[in-house]
């Protein structure tokens, strides 16, 4: 049995771009961890169940990494860092251009998206192939993935059933109620997988 543990980065800075020349997609890659964030990471990761790690990937965005750097120092690991667990690709210049409904239209219709964005059905195809790679590589480990919170609900919905309830997000795996809250900063996903890759069990961990 493989375990990946699929975990959300923590709380970014907020910063004024105005003077930023860099594309959207850039500075967004770029946004990196507040002090709280890096405080938020340090505690997460001395979680117990993430005792043991084998091996680590992060997404190529800085805020992962920067989360990814706890874990790897206590298990004296490196961090493989992999694009295609990035976030999602709003395809826009500017947060004014992004559409009021956007968020419920990707939600309601999983290929719509605008300009050269990504649509849900593309983000969760991409984030799928790079886990069915990882879990090619990695037969009978205990693997951390860091990724994104949009990211990470797309990938789950091949296995789940997302739902909202109560303004929170609801993760129903083979009918059962797995997690039931809001992806908070660092909230954490056990995914247990046979030798053939399929998902046997799934539990959150917030």
């Amino acid at each position: 049995m493989t375990t990946i543990y699929l975990i959300r980065h923590s709380k970014p800075l907020k910063v004024n771009n105005n003077s930023n020349k860099d594309s959207f997609q850039i500075q967004n890659e770029k946004s990196s961890l507040s002090v709280e964030g890096e405080n938020i990471a340090r505690e997460k990761m001395n979680n117990k169940e993430l005792s043991n790690i084998d091996i680590i990937y992060s997404s190529n965005y800085v805020r992962a990494i920067q989360t990814a750097k706890y874990l790897a120092e206590k298990n004296n690991l490196e961090i493989n860092v992999d694009s295609e667990l990035g976030e999602r690709k709003f395809g826009i210049d500017s947060w004014d251009e992004l559409p009021e409904e956007f968020e419920k239209m990707q939600v309601m219709d999983e290929n719509y998206k605008i300009g050269n964005g990504e649509s849900q059905a593309e983000v969760r195809n991409r984030m799928y192939r790079a886990i069915m790679r990882i879990l090619d590589d990695n037969k009978d480990k205990r693997i951390a993935v860091f990724g994104h919170a949009t990211g990470i609900a797309f990938l789950l919905k091949h296995w789940c059933n997302i739902e909202i309830r109560e303004g929170k997000g609801c993760v129903v795996f083979n009918g059962k109620i797995v997690f039931n809250d809001i992806l908070n900063y660092c909230v954490t996903f056990k995914l247990e997988f046979d030798d053939n890759n399929q998902l046997i069990d799934i539990t959150g961990i917030n």
